[in-house]
């Protein structure tokens, strides 16, 4: 079935977006990696001396940050007080642990990435072997797939009422042959580029009512909902950090060793005296040249040059880039006087756990959605307790082990929270919260005094490890 002219127009459209992302994309990835060109380096610095370019790779360590906070725990139903198992399954079984990382990281330094829903097959990572039973292969079926995909390669269309996607497209090449697919609510589409034109091969009608694509996004607005790059406000102070650098390099490789002086010397000096080869430039410079038969000829040697104003520079755009981005000043290379206490570790990160926690709200709705529309493609139904799905997201701050314990020890000793809660604080999962379970349930199966010790606190006294924590 040939394209309609609404496909084609579609198709069009988000082909021009991806390939605008692309140029966007290589700059921010050049920024992200250190490797950015940095124009305009002054008049002390000529073309032929780019090669002392120095790079602060702020940038990167910046996302690096952020993206090492935003950790994904599990998925809550209404009804239920732990991760759910079966939406746990889901994600391990698509290698999300690891490709949701990837996906976060790129929305952060790139400003958007995507996540693709659609049925299992054979190529799912939780698909049976050919010997495998017929309960292997049920169990495969009932996986969804779950890609994550680069804004290299995919774009999406948004409805100006419902803000959700009303098309998406991804373009690849595989054996220098283009292709494409075309996402709608209701057909998802595999084309072919042949003789200057898309070209359908295959299509699967769905019948989903929804664009199997998510997009996450990072730093969305209403007037830009397809989000920007963490390193907007950073890009120029890392840049004049660089020239800073570069210059500092320069000065450093000309005008940091001592230069020297001589007056009265003839050209004979520089010669070798047995070959009467004229000296090479080093070995001159080194010792040869100084000293000469004229007794009138003199030596002497400049002061070094004070390269302390590079170190004052960079700091200065370290300070404004910390101000900014809500960086540490020691994240950005500046130590300072004292080691900070843990007190002060958390007060410092106070920003960028903020910024992160932003984040997680922001990705909470798309991962909510992308565990809907795979469960709906699992049971072939919409569950209406998926609208009520809560995601479950490590914390953010960086408490030392003894901190949080001991926070988590108070609060069930005042009743505040069960144990099995203390647990989620403590950032175990749900596979060891499960395991642990069994373990004091095992344990107090063999110990005989629990059952006493229960008995002498009452219902409404906790019991830690089969002791009183009242």
């Amino acid at each position: 079935m040939p394209l309609s002219d609404d496909e084609k127009t579609l198709l069009n459209r988000l082909q021009i977006k991806v390939g605008r992302a692309e140029r966007r994309n290589r700059v921010l990835e050049a920024y992200y990696e250190g490797e950015q060109r940095v124009e305009q380096l002054g008049l002390a610095i000529p073309p032929e001396l780019r090669r002392f370019l120095t790079i602060a790779a702020w940038p990167g360590t910046y996302a690096d940050e952020i993206a090492a906070r935003t950790t994904l725990e599990g998925f809550e139903l209404p009804d239920a007080t732990e991760a759910d198992e079966q939406l746990w399954r889901i994600w391990q079984a698509n290698g999300l642990d690891s490709e949701a990382k990837l996906g976060q990281l790129d929305a952060i330094v790139r400003g958007s990435s995507f996540v693709v829903v659609g049925a299992g097959d054979a190529d799912t990572p939780d698909a049976p072997s050919p010997e495998g039973g017929d309960d292997d292969r049920e169990r495969s079926a009932e996986i969804p797939l779950i890609t994550v995909e680069s804004s290299d390669e995919m774009a999406v269309e948004l409805s100006p009422r419902t803000r959700q996607p009303v098309g998406a497209a991804k373009f690849y090449s595989d054996d220098g042959i283009a292709h494409a697919t075309l996402y709608l609510p209701d057909v998802t589409i595999w084309l072919k580029r042949q003789s200057a034109a898309w070209v359908e091969m295959d299509r699967d009608e769905h019948d989903l009512g929804v664009v199997p694509v998510v997009p996450l996004v990072r730093g969305a607005r209403l007037s830009r909902r397809d989000g920007r790059s963490i390193f907007t406000r950073i890009i120029g102070l890392t840049d004049a950090a660089a020239r800073a650098l570069t210059n500092g390099q320069v000065a450093t490789e000309a005008l940091a060793v001592p230069q020297r002086w001589a007056a009265g010397l003839s050209p004979e000096d520089f010669r070798d005296p047995k070959t009467g080869e004229t000296l090479p430039t080093w070995e001159a410079y080194f010792g040869a040249l100084w000293a000469s038969k004229n007794p009138e000829a003199k030596f002497g040697a400049f002061s070094a040059a004070d390269l302390a104003n590079f170190d004052v520079i960079v700091s200065l755009y370290a300070k404004l880039v910390s101000g900014v981005s809500g960086l540490p000043m020691r994240y950005l290379g500046q130590a300072t006087t004292n080691p900070p206490s843990a007190e002060g570790i958390l007060a410092d990160e106070s920003r960028v756990i903020k910024q992160v926690e932003d984040y997680q709200t922001a990705l909470e709705a798309a991962w909510e959605r992308v565990m809907k529309i795979a469960v709906r493609i699992r049971d072939g139904r919409w569950d209406p307790r998926m609208e009520q799905l809560e995601t479950q997201w490590r914390s953010a701050a960086t408490p030392t082990r003894a901190q949080a314990a001991d926070a988590a020890v108070k609060l069930v000793q005042q009743k505040i929270i069960p144990r099995e809660a203390a647990w989620v604080d403590l950032g175990y999962s749900a596979a060891r919260r499960k395991k642990l379970a069994e373990l004091f349930a095992a344990e107090e199966a063999r110990d005989p005094m629990a059952e006493i010790a229960r008995g002498m606190a009452g219902a409404d006294r906790p019991v830690v490890a089969g002791v009183d924590a009242g």
